[in-house]
């Protein structure tokens, strides 16, 4: 559905500038920006994608992932067309890398995702499947109802978007899992056809500094950003910038989209960015994508017990006594009592 949008800045000659995102598209007269969803209609800046829904799901919070936020809910998850990445190895570029009359969508009013959410029993509302920050005016007006209600509001982004308009969903935003794709300029220019790394670091920071719930998700992809030295320095800044709790899930890569001449990652390779990141400092380190491992279980960074036992995306054993350490007392930080889905 076309809308007004936020974040224009009129030029000359009839452009339109965008302050979405640090791609900064200058867009002329009826064309649209980088992310495909936002154009300039006779000077003005318009959002294609308002109330337009291509993914819709139940999903468990963990796969977000989100390990430390409501443990064991489901999460009303919706997603849009288009984002403002280009990465090659999207795995859901169907949608991602798509217009949205590319792609079966339903237009649904603000209201009528809140009102599902509660429907299905679920206590928050994901953004999810593409980058949520390019229908940020969507995502604003059902953020604001679903506080309202009751409902909790999560970003799982690529951390794009510009401070200011941070700043304007802060109020209604709960959690996030912002996805960094690597420590270094070359990839984000190579792999995601974007200027750089240091936006998605700004983001992460203001996260904290405001107090919004973050985990970050950093996508091991071999020969690319699985040098032992650039996870150092990635888990280093971490602790430094975001503290040593931060939750940080190292996934498994597998082939996809314009990488599928790419091996899956070996879980060699997943284990040494584990022990990276505890030697690091870092609490809370999970592996993604290898269901059974025991790197995806929660244990007390202070006495070593097993706290939360998880297979995939379901949670086996919960042993935490009002967020404490059952065995040595220690505080462990989550967000939320531990909730089976559909309770």
């Amino acid at each position: 559905m076309k809308m007004p949008a936020k974040f224009g800045e009129p030029l000359s000659g009839d452009r339109v500038r965008c302050h979405l995102c640090p791609h900064l598209c200058v867009i002329p007269m009826g064309a649209t920006g980088y992310c495909r969803a936002r154009q300039n209609d006779r000077g003005q800046l318009y959002t294609l994608i308002y109330g337009s829904v291509t993914s819709m799901a139940i999903d468990p919070i963990e796969k977000k992932p989100l390990y430390h936020f409501l443990p064991g809910s489901d999460s009303f998850s919706i997603g849009t067309a288009g984002c403002n990445l280009s990465c090659r190895h999207c795995q859901n570029w169907t949608i991602s890398q798509a217009s949205l009359d590319e792609v079966d969508h339903e237009d649904l009013a603000p209201e009528r995702v809140v009102e599902l959410a509660k429907k299905y029993r679920c206590p928050s509302i994901s953004y999810t499947y593409s980058e949520p920050a390019i229908w940020f005016e969507f995502v604003y007006d059902t953020a604001k109802l679903a506080h309202r209600d009751g409902l909790y509001n999560i970003y799982v982004t690529n951390g794009y978007m510009n401070i200011e308009a941070w700043e304007e969903i802060r109020p209604y935003l709960d959690a996030a899992n912002v996805d960094v794709k690597a420590f270094s300029d070359d990839f984000y220019r190579r792999i995601c056809r974007a200027p750089g790394l240091e936006p998605v670091l700004r983001t992460c920071e203001w996260m904290v500094e405001k107090g919004v719930h973050l985990e970050t998700t950093y996508l091991v992809i071999p020969g690319e950003n699985d040098d032992p030295e650039e996870i150092r320095k990635f888990c280093q800044w971490e602790v430094e910038k975001l503290g040593p709790d931060v939750p940080t899930h190292f996934s498994r890569f597998f082939p996809m989209y314009q990488m599928t001449d790419r091996e899956p990652t070996p879980v060699r390779t997943l284990e040494l960015a584990l022990r990276i990141a505890k030697e690091a400092g870092l609490n809370y380190v999970y592996l993604g994508n290898v269901a059974g491992h025991q790197g995806d279980n929660t244990y007390c960074p202070r006495c070593g017990k097993l706290l939360i036992e998880r297979f995939g995306f379901d949670i086996l054993r919960y042993e935490l006594r009002d967020h404490r350490c059952p065995q040595c007392g220690a505080e462990i930080k989550i967000f939320g009592d531990y909730r089976p889905a559909g309770r």
